[in-house]
């Protein structure tokens, strides 16, 4: 339907019309590849060619790349300029500085990063994500035993997505259950690459699945990167109080790190919940983006703004009909929060 939209000019009509002009699309992405990680995860990262497609359709169509804080101020003062786009990048990922901010820098695009600090400050390959890579990586190495690493003396094949999800659950609980430290999980994701075959130690020295450090983060937010919440440990805890600890605890850092202001929140995985709403309002967030795909405009929650992730998995067609704003129009899912 949108390429055939594409053929019949309407995607132009939608992108170059009033209706468009009065909303702001949010686009959010993860990590771009430093090697092979988008084929492991092509929901989590993207490789460097399709982003670099991304971005010259975003030049080509001629959209108008704002600083996010400066969209939302201009969207509320109706005096947005017409296709105007934001990008976002979540997680703060250690490829940001090597591959896209020369991208973004070459065309003078701004962006928001969304950092989760801990990582930043514990600078180890993100625990989970890197058992999840480890496993792929050993896929065709047959099967596993996870006796040695969870207590629990089962085998599982590597040769399925599904069972290497299993294992990584299992090495999760046991580390949870043990009340383990992150460089106890560390260990063990060293111990489980030596039993499938994998180089833990190259793969460390590539910074592969790390987020930025502290020096690099700022490093970069001298360079004009915007720096905003993520929360600290990548949570979004449903007590109160927890919540304002992870708010606190990320905003403390941030704002230590790149002497800006942070106000303005992604919500870790787009999970929400609305009866949180007034606890993000009372430790001042001003904005807080989810996953849910939409345009935002000036009767959009603003702790609520819809955004489009952009993956791997996501056609040109589909990416170029959500920056001109007609695949908004069209029904589709809508939501990633929980009650």
């Amino acid at each position: 339907m949108l390429n055939a939209a594409h053929r019949a000019g309407v995607l132009d009509a939608v992108r170059d019309s009033r209706w468009r002009q009065e909303r702001l699309l949010i686009l959010g992405y993860h990590g771009i590849s430093l090697e092979d990680e988008h084929e492991w995860n092509p929901a989590l990262y993207m490789s460097p060619s399709t982003f670099e497609a991304r971005l010259a359709a975003l030049d080509r169509g001629g959209y108008t790349i704002l600083p996010l804080a400066e969209a939302l101020a201009a969207l509320d003062a109706s005096r947005l300029p017409p296709r105007s786009v934001a990008l976002t990048f979540d997680d703060g990922y250690f490829d940001f500085g090597v591959k896209v901010f020369p991208a973004l820098k070459a065309r003078a695009f701004p962006a928001t990063v969304y950092l989760t600090t801990y990582y930043c400050e514990y600078n180890r390959p993100v625990f989970p994500l890197v058992c999840s890579y480890i496993l792929w990586k050993a896929r065709h190495n047959g099967s596993l035993n996870i006796g040695p690493l969870t207590g629990e003396d089962r085998s599982y094949s590597l040769s399925t997505a599904a069972a290497r999800d299993s294992i990584v659950r299992a090495i999760a609980n046991a580390t949870e259950r043990d009340h383990l430290s992150a460089s106890d999980n560390d260990a063990i994701a060293e111990r489980l690459a030596e039993r499938v075959g994998i180089d833990y130690a190259a793969l460390r020295a590539k910074r592969l699945l790390n987020l930025m450090n502290v020096e690099e983060v700022a490093k970069l937010a001298g360079q004009g990167v915007d720096f905003q919440l993520h929360t600290h440990r990548h949570r979004n805890p449903s007590d109160p109080e927890l919540l304002r600890r992870e708010i606190r605890d990320n905003r403390v850092r941030i704002e230590r790190l790149t002497n800006q202001r942070a106000l303005h929140l992604c919500y870790p995985s787009g999970l929400y919940d609305r009866r949180l709403l007034p606890c993000l309002a009372s430790e001042q967030v001003e904005s807080a983006t989810t996953c849910d795909p939409g345009l935002v405009s000036v009767r959009s929650s603003r702790l609520l703004l819809p955004r489009f992730v952009d993956t791997q998995l996501v056609t040109m067609a589909k990416f170029e009909g959500w920056v001109s704003g007609a695949a908004a129009l069209l029904p589709g899912r809508r939501t990633y929060g929980r009650a």
